[in-house]
């Protein structure tokens, strides 16, 4: 569980927003991915006790799921500026994990000041788009089986928790952290994000007009990446070709691969969280 939970006002109603830390500890920005919740960060949350770490439900998610759109990482970025005024904080690094990535990579672009330090952790960097594809297809392909996810219903609490179970990425590193995150997933009888968030958000991750902004304006910043993918296959979300091609445009950027996790455990796994605890520590002393 979160140790604290409430809501902020934004654009369009209120942010559901966890934290976990010590309230008057160094604090740290925490986004997650496009269908996921700030529960995602359990693990990484237990491995800094020492953290004050913030971590919103994006709009269209989680208990923000009534938060309509429009979408996009630039809306997302300005409800997060709207957060940091609403708790009074006045700037704190920020990591992003998968569409969070994303988020976080515009947000430090647009408010530097608020956020003046970034992690990613395997998102963030616009995504390969296959020759002769449309987006929208690619985008189907990518993120299917979370929007059959978003369109099903569930009998029980432990109907959903035995379709989490059984998800390739997740089965083998089955936790209590984990189940803590599907748990709060449901919203119902259904999952909490809504189709409309995901699929309003989708096509920033193969590249928009602010995400290239931030990109061609970005300082120096780490980026973890997973070496399997969404279902636990492999390459990951980036291949080794897309990863030498962006440390080619990208020379400030440290690439630092996590080993034996995917693209879920990267954050939800013990193993995984203390990697991405290690890489924030550094920026909490910037």
């Amino acid at each position: 569980m979160s140790d604290r939970e409430y809501e902020v006002a934004v654009d369009g109603g209120t942010l559901h927003v966890g934290e976990w830390g010590p309230q008057d500890g160094p604090a740290i920005v925490a986004v997650h991915g496009i269908t996921a919740s700030h529960r995602e960060w359990i693990a990484v949350a237990r491995a800094l006790p020492e953290v004050r770490i913030i971590a919103p439900d994006l709009r269209g998610r989680g208990r923000s799921n009534g938060l309509g759109g429009p979408y996009g990482m630039a809306r997302h970025a300005d409800d997060l500026e709207a957060m940091m005024d609403a708790i009074g904080v006045a700037s704190a690094p920020i990591v992003g994990h998968s569409m969070g990535g994303f988020v976080a990579l515009v947000a430090s672009q647009r408010y530097p000041k608020r956020f003046p330090s970034l992690l990613l952790v395997d998102g963030g960097l616009p995504l390969d788009l296959p020759e002769g594809r449309r987006i929208d297809e690619v985008v189907a392909a990518t993120l299917g089986p979370a929007a059959a996810r978003l369109s099903m219903t569930f009998d029980s609490p432990e109907a959903y928790l035995e379709f989490w179970r059984q998800h390739p990425a997740l089965k083998d590193d089955w936790n209590d952290d984990i189940e803590q995150y599907a748990l709060y997933d449901l919203d119902g009888d259904h999952a909490s994000t809504t189709y409309e968030a995901m699929a309003g958000d989708s096509a920033d991750l193969y590249g928009s007009s602010d995400v290239n902004t931030a990109l061609e304006e970005a300082r120096e910043f780490v980026m973890l990446t997973a070496p399997r993918g969404l279902v636990n296959e492999t390459p990951g979300l980036y291949p080794p070709a897309s990863l030498a091609r962006w440390k080619h445009e990208l020379p400030l950027v440290t690439f630092t691969e996590v080993p034996d996790v995917n693209h879920y455990t990267i954050v939800m796994s013990d193993a995984g969280a203390a990697v991405v605890a290690s890489r924030i520590r550094p920026l909490l002393g910037a």
